[in-house]
């Protein structure tokens, strides 16, 4: 394993694009041997609390150190990474889907954020949403 393979989650800084994020969880999962998305590197890029990643994902905050690969985080992670590519392709701007994801209310979902709705279980939900914003840009 190499050094430059290690990817330290205290000092990670959110990446310009969506495509460089998900290499950095590869790389994190490989350095890792585990494939599965690091929460905490999740977490460090969204600028999000372990204990709010926990809650959000609904499991215990230890969870989050001691099992990982839990599937109901690990869903919830790929839940919320389907929206950032989703929110990510509308206008090229990863950065801003991540601030869009935490703090922006939606007042056709009750102005829940993007994040409560992902937590609430309604990923597919707000995907179609987007969709429907992009195909609104776009045609």
């Amino acid at each position: 394993m190499s050094a430059e393979a290690l990817i330290d989650p205290n000092d990670y800084q959110a990446p310009k694009t969506y495509e460089r994020f998900v290499e950095d969880l590869k790389r994190s999962a490989t350095a890792a041997g585990k494939p599965i998305i690091d929460p905490r590197l999740f977490a460090r890029a969204l600028g999000m609390d372990l204990q709010v990643l926990a809650a959000d994902a609904h499991v215990h905050r230890v969870t989050l150190s001691r099992a990982q690969g839990s599937e109901k985080l690990q869903g919830f992670l790929r839940d919320a990474l389907q929206v950032l590519r989703a929110a990510t392709d509308i206008n090229g701007d990863f950065r801003h889907a991540l601030f869009w994801f935490r703090n922006e209310p939606i007042s056709t979902f009750d102005y829940r954020t993007p994040e409560r709705l992902v937590s609430e279980g309604r990923t597919q939900d707000l995907v179609r949403y987007l969709q429907a914003l992009k195909a609104g840009a776009v045609g």
